[in-house]
């Protein structure tokens, strides 16, 4: 399955971009793939630059490593809402008090890495699991509908968006 695959009932207009951002990959390869890159990426960057911020106000590359890893985590959560048929409405999330609160800046890379490695490994263990059919299932969260399988080149997509920002504002 690749993104040219999604309809545009399948996540709200906000997604367009990280969705775009997917475009060319299939969705279990996409993920592992994307992560491949993410993690050699971020290896490469010097220590004394994960703590930089371009502007007041803004995230380091730490916290953004965080941010990654809290928001898959919670596209992860939903996707296994929606394929269980859950119609429950969920909630959105401000990710800016996420990551005020995450102690990212406390933690060593290797740590935050480590994290990042599992819960990638167990995104790819859950898309795994699901049919054909169940991707296709869609739930609403935040202001919206959204698809499993939307939900799967999202969390592709944003990643690439953090990354194409590191390397434009802060390196």
């Amino acid at each position: 399955m690749t993104i040219s695959d999604l309809n545009d009932t399948e996540y709200i207009p906000y997604f367009k971009g990280y969705i775009d951002n997917a475009n060319g990959l299939k969705l279990l390869p996409g993920l592992q793939s994307s992560f491949d890159e993410a993690l050699l990426f971020f290896q490469s960057i010097d220590e004394d630059k994960l703590s930089y911020r371009y502007a007041e106000g803004k995230w380091t590359i730490k916290e953004i490593i965080c941010h990654l890893i809290d928001t898959e985590r919670i596209f992860c959560y939903r996707a296994l809402r929606f394929a269980r048929q859950d119609k429950t409405v969920l909630s959105g999330f401000d990710e800016n008090e996420y990551v005020e609160y995450s102690g990212a800046d406390d933690r060593t890379i290797d740590s935050l890495l480590e994290e990042y490695k599992s819960v990638r490994q167990a995104s790819i263990a859950l898309y795994n699991s699901f049919s054909q059919t169940t991707l296709l299932s869609k739930g609403v969260a935040g202001s919206g509908h959204v698809s499993v399988r939307a939900l799967g080149f999202l969390i592709i997509g944003h990643e690439k968006h953090h990354i194409r920002i590191i390397k434009e504002r802060y390196l």
